[in-house]
C-alpha cells in the first residue's frame, strides 16, 4: 500500500539528514497517515479512507466529507474517493 493520502494526494518527500559536520545523507519524510472512517451525510453511509492528519483537518474545516469531495479535483483523489464523489453527484442531480 503506497503512502499517499486518499483525499489530498499528499505523499512522501525526499530530503537530507544534515549532521553537525554538515554531512548530507538522503532520507524520506513520510506523511502522517491514519485509517479513518468518515461519514457522508448525503449518502447516509460511512467510508474508510487512509488520510493524512492535515487532510483530516481540511475535511473538517470544509464542513465534512461531502463538501470536501465536491470541491476537490479528481486528480488529487484516490479511485475510491472518486467513486464516492460520483455517487454524490448522482444524488445531487436526482434531487
Amino acid at each position: 500500500m503506497s503512502r499517499i493520502c486518499e483525499l489530498t494526494g499528499k505523499g512522501r518527500q525526499v530530503g537530507c539528514n544534515v549532521s553537525h559536520a554538515n554531512n548530507k545523507t538522503k532520507r524520506v519524510f513520510l506523511p502522517n497517515l491514519q485509517n479513518v472512517t468518515l461519514m457522508s451525510e448525503a449518502l447516509d453511509r460511512s467510508f474508510k479512507f487512509r488520510v493524512s492528519t492535515h487532510g483530516l483537518r481540511s475535511v473538517e474545516h470544509n464542513g465534512g466529507l461531502d463538501n470536501w469531495l465536491l470541491k476537490t479535483k479528481d486528480d488529487k483523489l484516490s479511485p475510491r474517493a472518486v467513486k464516492v464523489k460520483r455517487e454524490l453527484k448522482k444524488l445531487q442531480a436526482a434531487a
